[in-house]
C-alpha cells in the first residue's frame, strides 16, 4: 500500500502543478515518421533537442498513425531526432520557434539498415507481440497456424494463457480472467464461454489485448485481468471485403467460412462481419477414484471412461452503420447475433471394484444432449470531438438478450460381472435459461496543459436472469417430476460505477493513475416446488478500485524503460454459479451451483523493464482473497463439482518476452515465465495448503522463403502446476504451417497442422478429497490439419475508424 500512497502523492502534486502553471505559450512542432515504403512507424522514438547544446527537452513515441506533437514550447532553435529498431536514425534540420509559433514538419523517412546488434539483426517489421504500458498486444494474423482455428484455439497459443480440456481459461497462473470481445466482456459460465469462443473463427479476429492490470476505464471485474479479443474492422472508403474459407480434419472434419464487408459513401458507413462454422470433435476422459475408510484402508475403487463427440453448427453476425453528422460528431448503431446448435451422444463406462480389487459391477451410461444458444444485441453509440486537442465525449446504450436451452437423457444400466442386468434408470431434463442485460455508459476525455490528460466516466447496468432445471424420472415410459433436483432460480443485479483517470508525461517520467468505484446490488430467488420451500438472498456492497502506472525512461532515447504498476480488481460470481441446480454427467459425477459464493478481490503489483522492442522482463505479485475455484467433494461414492471460495491465493510471477530477427528471413518471438501458485484456506472438512512452481514457455518462428512463400513453426510447453485442488502434469503442443500468396497478392492459400506430435493431453490429480483420491486423463482431438483460402477485394483508401463496440461490458455472460 505504501507504493499506492506514493503514486497518489505524485498525482496530487501534479494536479497542483497544473493548476498553478502559468505558462501561456501555445507553440508546437508536429510531424510524422514513415519508413521507406511510406508506411507509418507506430512506436518510433522521437526526441526534441536544443540545437545549441543537444540537451534533451522531451521524448515521446509516435502514435499509431506515425504522428508526433511537441507542445508548449519556448522560443528557441530545436533539432528533432527519430529512431526505430532496424532503421537508421533521422536528424532534422534546425527548427526555430520565434515569430512562427506552429510548425508542421515534412514527413521523416527512416531507411532500413542491415546492421547487427549483438549478432542479432532487428528490422522494423511489427512483432507478433507488442508491449505497451498497460497491456500486451498479440496480432492474431501474424501466425499462419491460426488459420482455420477458432478463438479458443488461438487463445491457447497466446503468451501467458492456458486452456484446459473443458475450455477453462487461466492467465498467468490465475483463473477468473474477464474475456471481452471488442471491449465488451462476455464472461459466461466456463461451458458457455468455451462454446461461444469455439464458434468464433480466427479469420474474424484482429488482435488480442492481454491486461493483467487494466486501467480504471475498464470494469473492475476479472480478478486475473482482462483478455480483450478485437475483431477485424474495415475502415476503407468505397466497397471492400475479405472472405475466408477453410476445411480441417482431425478425428472428424470441420469447416469455417467468414466474410468481412464494408461500404463507405459520403457520410454513411455500413459494415458487416458474417461467420459460420461446422465442427465435430472428440474427447476421451478417464477418471480413476480410490475410496478409503476413516482408518485409511481402501474400501473400493471406480474407473470412469467417458467419450464425447459433440457436433455443432455456429453462426455469428455483427452488422452496423455509422453516420458522420459532422467532422466532429458521429452516431452509430451495431447489431450482434450468435446462434449455436450442438448435439452430443456421450457413453460412459463405469467399473466399480471392491475392497479386494475384484470387479463388483459395471454401469453403462448413455448421455444424449441437445443444446441451443442464441444471443441478440443492439448498441447505440455517440461520439463528439470538441476540438483537435483530443477533448471528446462518448456514450453507449446496450441491450442484450441471451437464450439457451438444453435437453438431456441419461440411461444408466447396472450389470454384475457376469453380465446380468440388475438395475436400469432413466432420467431426462429440460434446462432453459433467459438473460436480459441493459447497460448505459458515458466517457469524457479532457487534455490538460503540460502533456497531461484527464478522463472520467459513469456506467449503470441491470441484469435479469431466469434459469430453470426440470428433472424427470422415467419408469415404463412414464415421466414423473424429480422434486429433489427440479428448481427455478431468478437473479437480478444492478451495478453502478464511476471512474476518474489521469496521465501525464514530464521529462523521462510518465504517470497514469485512476480510481474506480462500483456499487453492486444483487437479489436471488430460488422458487420452491411441491417438496421444497422458496429461498432467497440479497447482496449490497460498494468497493473502490485504484490503478497506478509509473514509467521511467532510463536513457534520453527511451530505449530502456522501467514501469511499475498497481491495481485492485474484483471477481463476481457468474449468475449460473449462484444457482444451486444440479447437472448430471453420469451416475457418479454431478455439477452443482453455490448460492453462498462471495466475490473475490485481487491486489496486483508489477515491475517491468523493457529494452527497445527486443525484450521485456517483469516481476509480478498478486494476492487474491475468497478465491473462486472449481472444488470437488464427495457424497458417498458420488463426486460433486461446484465453484467455491477456497481461501487465499498468492502468485509470484517472473516473465520474459523477446522479439528477435537473426536473419532477414527468420523472425523469433519467445515468451517464458516461472510462477508459483500458493493456496491456503479452510476447505470443506479440512484445510487446503497447496503450492507449486510452474514453468511455461511459448514461442514461434516465422520464415520468409520468398516474396510469396512463408512458413511458421510454433508451440508451447507447461510443466506441472497447482490450481486449487487440481495439480496438472506437464503438457505441450507443436504447430507448423506454410503460406502462399496468389492472385497478385489478393489471395492467400494456407496449410497448417496443429499439435503435430499429438502431445496436448491435459491430465493430473485432484487433491484434498476427504476419504478419496482421484486422477484424470484427457485424450483430445487437437491434431488437426487445415487448408484455407483468403481473398481480399475492394478499394483501399483509409477513412476514420468506426465505432462498433458498446458498453454492456461486464454483464454479458455472467448470466449463465
Amino acid at each position: 500500500m505504501k507504493l499506492l500512497y506514493f503514486f497518489y502523492s505524485i498525482l496530487f502534486t501534479l494536479f497542483l502543478y497544473n493548476t498553478t502553471y502559468a505558462q501561456t505559450s501555445t507553440c508546437k512542432i508536429s510531424g510524422i515518421v514513415l519508413d521507406d515504403a511510406k508506411k507509418t512507424l507506430d512506436g518510433a522514438t522521437v526526441v526534441l533537442l536544443i540545437a545549441k547544446d543537444s540537451n534533451v527537452v522531451s521524448t515521446q513515441l509516435a502514435k499509431a498513425d506515425g504522428s508526433f506533437t511537441f507542445q508548449n514550447l519556448k522560443d528557441n532553435t530545436y533539432i528533432i531526432k527519430a529512431t526505430y529498431i532496424g532503421y537508421k536514425n533521422y536528424l532534422s534540420s534546425p527548427v526555430t520557434i520565434g515569430q512562427q509559433k506552429t510548425i508542421s514538419l515534412p514527413a521523416f523517412t527512416l531507411s532500413a539498415t542491415g546492421k547487427t546488434l549483438n549478432e542479432v539483426a532487428v528490422t522494423g517489421k511489427k512483432s507478433y507481440v507488442q508491449q505497451k504500458i498497460d497491456r500486451t498486444v498479440v496480432k492474431v494474423g501474424a501466425l499462419i497456424s491460426n488459420t482455420g482455428a477458432n478463438a479458443l484455439e488461438v487463445l491457447s497459443k497466446t503468451p501467458g494463457v492456458q486452456i484446459d480440456a473443458d475450455g477453462n481459461i487461466t492467465f498467468k497462473g490465475k483463473s477468473g480472467v474477464m474475456v471481452m470481445i471488442d471491449d465488451k466482456p462476455t464472461y459466461l459460465s466456463a461451458a458457455n464461454l468455451a462454446t461461444y469462443l469455439r464458434s468464433l473463427p480466427s479469420s474474424a479476429l484482429d488482435q488480442i489485448e492481454l491486461m493483467d492490470n487494466p486501467p480504471a476505464k475498464y470494469d473492475a471485474a476479472g480478478n486475473a485481468g482482462v483478455i480483450n479479443i478485437k475483431t477485424k474492422k474495415n475502415t476503407t472508403r468505397g466497397f471492400n471485403a475479405v472472405a475466408t474459407a477453410s476445411w480441417g480434419r482431425g478425428v472428424y472434419g470441420r469447416t469455417d467460412e467468414s466474410i468481412n464487408l464494408n461500404y463507405r459513401i459520403d457520410k454513411v458507413n455500413f459494415f458487416a462481419n458474417l461467420a459460420y462454422n461446422n465442427q465435430k470433435t472428440y474427447r476421451r476422459l478417464e477418471i480413476d477414484r480410490i475410496f478409503f475408510d476413516d482408518n485409511g484402508n481402501q474400501t473400493s475403487s471406480l474407473k470412469d471412461i467417458s467419450y464425447f463427440r459433440p457436433s455443432s453448427n455456429n453462426t455469428n453476425i455483427k452488422a452496423g452503420m455509422d453516420y458522420f453528422l459532422s467532422p466532429k460528431t458521429t452516431w452509430g448503431v451495431v447489431f450482434t447475433g450468435t446462434l449455436s446448435h450442438d448435439h452430443d451422444s456421450s457413453p460412459v463406462n463405469s467399473l466399480l471394484y471392491g475392497q479386494g480389487g475384484g470387479l463388483d459391477s459395471t454401469i453403462q451410461t448413455l448421455n444424449t444432449s441437445t443444446n441451443k444458444f442464441t444471443s441478440k444485441g443492439v448498441n447505440l453509440n455517440f461520439t463528439h470531438k470538441f476540438d483537435s486537442t483530443g477533448r471528446a465525449f462518448t456514450f453507449d446504450l446496450d441491450y442484450i438478450r441471451d437464450v439457451s436451452g438444453s435437453n438431456q437423457t441419461f440411461v444408466n444400466n447396472t450389470f454384475l460381472p457376469d453380465g446380468t442386468l440388475t438395475n436400469s434408470q432413466t432420467i431426462t431434463d429440460d434446462l432453459p435459461s433467459i438473460i436480459n442485460i441493459y447497460s448505459a455508459k458515458a466517457d469524457y476525455t479532457h487534455p490538460l496543459k503540460g502533456k497531461a490528460k484527464f478522463e472520467a466516466g459513469v456506467k449503470s447496468s441491470y441484469v435479469n436472469t431466469d434459469n430453470a432445471a426440470n428433472y424427470f424420472n422415467v419408469i415404463d415410459n412414464v415421466s414423473t417430476v424429480d422434486y429433489n433436483n427440479t428448481n427455478r432460480f431468478i437473479y437480478k443485479e444492478n451495478i453502478n460505477a464511476g471512474y476518474v483517470n489521469f496521465n501525464k508525461a514530464f521529462g523521462r517520467f510518465s504517470i497514469q493513475t485512476g480510481l474506480r468505484m462500483e456499487n453492486t446490488n444483487g437479489n436471488g430467488h430460488q422458487l420452491g416446488n411441491a417438496q421444497r420451500p422458496d429461498s432467497s438472498f440479497v447482496k449490497h456492497y460498494t468497493n473502490l478500485f485504484p490503478t497506478a502506472y509509473l514509467s521511467y525512461n532510463i536513457d534520453t532515447a527511451g530505449h530502456n524503460v522501467l514501469v511499475a504498476s498497481y491495481g485492485r480488481r474484483i471477481g463476481r460470481p457468474s449468475y449460473g454459479n449462484l444457482n444451486p441446480f444440479t447437472f448430471f454427467v453420469d451416475k457418479f459425477t454431478y455439477f452443482s451451483g453455490n448460492p453462498f459464493l462471495k466475490p473475490q478481490f485481487t491486489d496486483d503489483y508489477k515491475l517491468a523493464y523493457s529494452f527497445k522492442s527486443l525484450f521485456t522482463i517483469a516481476l509480478a505479485y498478486n494476492r487474491t482473497t475468497d478465491v473462486h475455484n472449481e472444488t470437488i467433494h464427495k457424497d458417498g461414492n458420488v463426486f460433486i463439482s461446484t465453484t467455491g471460495n477456497i481461501g487465499v491465493q498468492k502468485t509470484l510471477d517472473f516473465s520474459i518476452s523477446s522479439n528477435l530477427q537473426p536473419t532477414k528471413w527468420w523472425t523469433i518471438n519467445l515468451y517464458a515465465e516461472v510462477y508459483n501458485n500458493k493456496y491456503q484456506g479452510a476447505f470443506y472438512s479440512g484445510y487446503l495448503n497447496q503450492s507449486k512452481t510452474t514453468f511455461s514457455a511459448n514461442g514461434n518462428n516465422q520464415f520468409t522463403i520468398s516474396k510469396t512463400w512463408s512458413a511458421e513453426i510454433s508451440g508451447f510447453y507447461n510443466t506441472s502446476g497447482a490450481y486449487g485442488q487440481f495439480v496438472s502434469i506437464p503438457t505441450g503442443m507443436l504447430n507448423a504451417a506454410v503460406q502462399k500468396k496468389v492472385l497478385n497478392n489478393k489471395g492467400t492459400i494456407k496449410l497448417s497442422v496443429r499439435d503435430v506430435l499429438k502431445s496436448f493431453s491435459p491430465s493430473g490429480t485432484i487433491t484434498n478429497i476427504a476419504g478419496a483420491t482421484a486422477t484424470y486423463h484427457n485424450f483430445l482431438d487437437t491434431q488437426v490439419g487445415t487448408l484455407a483460402f483468403t481473398y481480399s477485394f475492394g478499394k483501399l483508401t483509409n477513412t476514420p475508424a468506426k465505432r462498433n463496440t458498446g458498453g454492456a461490458e461486464s454483464e454479458q455472460g455472467r448470466a449463465h
